[in-house]
């Protein structure tokens, strides 16, 4: 016997906000790594904060990102909310 009488499930909306979203997210987390992982003469040339000789890492720098790709997420999170519906009558 099944229960009709319960309310529908509301579907989650992916849109492309939320792929752009993602995909941003997963692009920022690879550059912290990189931050982290990296001294400063290791880092490629167009990465802010790479200095030729230089033995410093720069961990702001991939707490930066740490916190971009965070947000990102947020916000790939926030543009799932479901459809609105009208109230039943």
């Amino acid at each position: 016997m099944t229960d009709d009488t319960s309310p529908p499930k509301p579907e989650i909306r992916l849109t492309a906000l939320t792929a752009l979203a993602l995909v941003a997210a997963v692009i920022s987390l690879a550059i912290a790594v990189v931050y982290f992982a990296k001294t400063a003469d290791a880092l490629p040339s167009f990465f802010p904060g790479h200095q030729t000789g230089s033995m410093r890492r720069h961990t702001k720098h991939g707490i930066a990102f740490v916190g971009l790709a965070l947000l990102a997420l947020l916000g790939a999170w926030l543009s799932t909310a479901p459809a609105a519906t009208s109230p039943i009558e």
